[in-house]
Formats: C-alpha cells, sequence, structure tokens
C-alpha cells in the first residue's frame, strides 16, 4: 500500500473552511483506503492530511478525478504555504478500507 503525510498551512483563519473542502472534494476515490484531515494540535493554522492508497497510481488516478480537481482550485486561495510531505509502505493498521 502506498501512503502520503503532507502538512498544509491555511491562510489564518480559514483553516475549518480549507479542511471542509478538502473533505468535499475527496470522496469516493478509487483505491483510497483511508483520507484523513487533521488540525494540528499546536499550530492553529496547521493541518495534517494522512492518506493511505492501494498504490502511487490509484493516488495519481485520484488527482485527475473532476471532483478532487474542482477542490484544488477552491482551497488553493486558502493555502498560504505548503509543510513536509513523505511517502511512505504502509503495512497495515486499525481502521484501513479492505482493498477490492
Amino acid at each position: 500500500m502506498y501512503g502520503r503525510i503532507g502538512k498544509l498551512i491555511a491562510v489564518p483563519g480559514r483553516r475549518d473552511e480549507l479542511a471542509r473542502i478538502i473533505l468535499e472534494g475527496t470522496r469516493d476515490m478509487p483505491g483510497c483506503l483511508a483520507y484523513h484531515v487533521a488540525k494540528d494540535a499546536t499550530e492553529p493554522t496547521a493541518m495534517w492530511i494522512h492518506e493511505v492508497w492501494t498504490d502511487r497510481e490509484a493516488h495519481t488516478a485520484s488527482l485527475r478525478m473532476e471532483t478532487v480537481r474542482e477542490a484544488m482550485l477552491r482551497g488553493r486561495p486558502l493555502i498560504r504555504g505548503m509543510g513536509d510531505a513523505i511517502e511512505t509502505e504502509v503495512v497495515g493498521g486499525h481502521g484501513l478500507a479492505q482493498a477490492s
């Protein structure tokens, strides 16, 4: 399984709105086993995106989906910056959707 963990920095006061846009645009993505948006507990403008996919190709394909592209377009003005991003090889975990 392919994983990504990335940090987004929102425009001050707009983090909740950005989180809503991201969550709305990332429903029903083929190959997505988990997609979590989490507010950083210590930085009021930061959030973390945790993704688990069946493989890298499924993640790449999701970036071409109309709903994802629209969310990216709507969310871009609310992003002040990007923090660290890492790719992982997921070996399992509680709560992951089953690969079909």
